[in-house]
């Protein structure tokens, strides 16, 4: 089969929100949002673990919905609202201070090879920005999509319970304005 049989599909354009701030992106429809995340926008806080959906370290936040970035297609994205773990941080503020979950991952030792962090700290946003004082038993069902092999999840968890019983403005402190 020659290449004139078998053209490469077309890119299209991608124009969607990430963090705040408008993006696009020439992409081929065939392209997971991790990939365009990683490799053309330079967003590399999401990682790719297992490609499968099943770690969690491609977590990222879509139109409210906490989503795995290597399962969602980069054009299902077309006009979202994307948040990202880099967006997560109190980048408005002079200190470019940690989002109060990211601190308390590291006041609990939450973290330790870090691979699995990004994700973890996402769906933490996302579990708390839809219920902001969650019970144990619905902290360990948020973050069940994530997979972590350090830390046997007790320090996670700790540091978020932690996180949902600091002040109100941490649950919503970073968003996209």
């Amino acid at each position: 089969m020659t290449a004139l049989q078998n053209p490469a599909p077309a890119k299209v354009v991608l124009s969607l929100t990430i963090n705040g701030e408008p993006r696009q992106a020439l992409v081929a429809p065939h392209r997971s949002l991790l990939e365009v995340l990683r490799e053309d926008l330079e967003l590399t806080g999401a990682k790719r673990g297992c490609d499968a959906g099943d770690c969690g370290a491609c977590s990222v936040i879509l139109d409210g919905r906490l989503v795995a970035s290597c399962l969602t297609l980069a054009l299902e994205a077309e006009g979202a609202t994307l948040r990202t773990i880099e967006g997560v941080a109190l980048d408005d503020r002079p200190d470019a201070a940690l989002h109060p979950i990211q601190q308390s991952f590291a006041r609990h030792a939450a973290v330790q090879c870090g691979f699995c962090t990004p994700g973890m700290v996402m769906a933490t946003v996302a579990l708390l920005e839809e219920n902001p004082h969650p019970t144990e038993q619905e902290v360990r069902q948020g973050i069940a999509g994530n997979l972590c092999r350090c830390t046997g999840y007790s320090q996670i968890v700790e540091a978020i319970l932690d996180a949902a019983n600091a002040a109100p403005a941490a649950q919503t402190a970073g968003a996209p304005r």
